[in-house]
């Protein structure tokens, strides 16, 4: 009798996790929480930090140059929000920022957002930097959670409210000198860590401090600085702030989410749902541990909805380029809306499923399986939706030899020869390129190998309107003269090899197709012959497509006499 195995998840293992060690979040008692049942109708306000969370987060931080790149990149793709850096902190930031204003790069309407701590020296410096510049976000923060307070500050309540109240004091006595269009943003750093109570108390002490009103409000950005629950909690969080905040008419409920347990998008479209209207965040989602918010994605997402997004993605992979590029980290392949193979099918289910959908489509209503937004919209390719590997089919090969060559393999024929590409794939252990696949096409199909061969032939008038071929034939080693009458060449040169040769033969399906564009374009030739034991198929080449399709016929023949 074998011995009875025991699989670890049948049991405790004495080497489990220890889960212990944390404490599950509670959840909010939010009573009629009303964000569940709305939709986003439009776009939020959009900041990107690229320039300065982004930024803090890279391996290698970015030189002048390259935050100039960056921003340029940020204007084009339709931010008026940017936050610049913090340049009382980092003379690269300063450096930047006196660059932009004193080269008249900030185009009107773009406001530029400075981070700075509530200190008069950094103040005064950080003025020093903007001088200038028409529109200016002033972002002062600290943190507020009960976790800090108790492990970083020990400080109480009051003493946090404190420090916030006269932070912003300081803040607006020292942008008096400052001669351009401030706004204000306050962050309760780790708010998703913080008390909703508290985080609106302190939030209203500051609201009060600053002045805010509803024709000049202020920004309260809401982090949720490291992701400590479910997207659902965040949203509620947001919806309570929203709700209970007595000042509401006099800010902007801005969000700011990290990606630490993978949902910081889901989090960020839940919370704008639960009353946000302003998100902040980078492209691709690149910040500190696992990274902020992915406003490409977030952006997409309403796109793929009916939603203008108001940004422009229309150029992703130029976008992705120049960002892999300045901050030297990799765009994964299977990043949504922009990786390499984010549109692409391997599963032959999937790719039958796509190429009729193709053939379909609705340019005014895209409805195509399994690809939520037309890839044209964001520069991909419709070639690159469909790779061929072991796990495809027949409609993978027939997309891409039609997407790339214009070669629409008959039925009977294409079920035939993705065995054989199936087969190349098992072989090579790898997916097999477009090239490869006509190459494997051309060498099973195009056959010189066998009894004949055409040498050359003369079209000539026949009777009444009839095409007359006159034709050398190698057959066997052998060289001969066939000729024959039709109502075109090719009918002309079957008629031929039947009567000259003795040879049952009947044609039962041509195509024809132009394999490229120009005067050194080439046409392929694709004839199933039947010659009374059964059908056989071959293709002809040549820039000529009379010579193309007598080579298929000859091609034809020489498989059906070699198999």
């Amino acid at each position: 009798m074998s011995e009875k195995i025991n699989h670890p998840a049948a049991g405790r293992s004495p080497n489990a996790m220890p889960f212990q060690k944390y404490k599950r979040f509670e959840p909010v008692m939010l009573q009629d929480r009303q964000w569940p049942s709305r939709t986003i109708e439009r776009a939020p306000r959009w900041c990107s930090v690229d320039l300065r969370d982004g930024n803090q987060a890279l391996i290698d931080p970015m030189n002048v140059d390259e935050k100039l790149r960056m921003f340029e990149l940020l204007l084009e793709v339709g931010f008026a929000e940017i936050e610049v850096g913090f340049p009382a902190a980092s003379q690269p930031d300063f450096d930047f920022i006196r660059r932009i204003i004193d080269e008249g790069r900030i185009p009107e309407g773009v406001a530029v957002q400075v981070l700075c701590q509530a200190r008069p020296e950094l103040i005064e410096r950080t003025v020093e930097a903007l001088d200038g510049a028409a529109d200016v976000i002033f972002h002062l923060y600290n943190s507020t959670s009960e976790l800090q307070r108790r492990v970083v500050f020990q400080m109480d309540r009051q003493g946090i409210i404190d420090l916030a109240v006269v932070g912003t004091r300081v803040v607006k006595e020292g942008l008096a000198s400052l001669d351009a269009n401030v706004t204000f943003e306050y962050s309760p750093e780790s708010f998703t860590g913080t008390e909703l109570d508290f985080a609106v108390e302190i939030c209203t002490a500051v609201a009060d401090e600053w002045g805010a009103t509803a024709r000049a409000p202020m920004i309260i950005n809401l982090p949720s600085t490291v992701e400590m629950a479910t997207p659902n909690i965040y949203a509620d969080q947001i919806e309570y702030f929203c709700r209970n905040f007595p000042r509401r008419e006099a800010a902007v409920i801005s969000l700011h989410t990290h990606n630490d347990r993978g949902t910081g998008i889901a989090a960020t479209e839940l919370a704008v749902m639960a009353g946000a209207e302003r998100v902040e965040g980078t492209l691709f989602g690149n910040g500190e541990r696992t990274g902020n918010c992915d406003i490409v994605t977030v952006a997409m997402n309403l796109f793929s909805q009916g939603v203008d997004p108001e940004l422009d993605f229309r150029n992703m992979p130029q976008i992705r380029e120049t960002v892999e590029a300045i901050n030297k980290l990799p765009i994964h392949e299977r990043h949504p809306y922009a990786g390499d193979l984010v549109f692409t099918a391997f599963s032959g289910s999937h790719q039958d499923a796509i190429r009729k959908g193709m053939a379909k489509v609705d340019r005014e209503h895209w409805e195509v399986p399994y690809l939520p937004i037309d890839p044209a919209d964001v520069g991909a390719s419709y070639k690159e939706t469909v790779r061929v590997n072991s796990q495809s089919g027949k409609g993978g090969v027939g997309f891409l030899l039609e997407e790339y060559y214009g070669i629409s393999l008959p039925k009977e024929m294409l079920v035939e020869f993705s065995s054989l590409v199936q087969r190349l794939t098992e072989r090579l252990d790898r997916e097999i390129k477009v090239e490869e696949i006509l190459q494997a096409l051309l060498d099973e199909y195009v056959c010189d190998e066998g009894p004949y061969r055409l040498l050359d032939y003369d079209l000539l008038m026949g009777r009444s309107d009839d095409q007359r071929c006159v034709a050398h034939v190698e057959v066997a080693q052998s060289k001969v003269t066939i000729e024959g009458e039709g109502s075109g060449p090719i009918e002309a040169f079957v008629n031929g090899m039947v009567e000259t040769l003795n040879e049952p033969l009947n044609i039962v399906d041509y195509h024809e197709h132009a394999m490229s564009t120009g005067k050194d374009a080439q046409a392929i030739s694709i004839v199933a012959i039947d010659d009374g034991d059964g059908r056989c198929i071959g293709v002809g080449v040549s820039r000529n497509t009379i010579t193309a399709s007598l080579n298929a016929i000859v091609s034809a023949l020489n498989r059906r006499w070699s198999g």
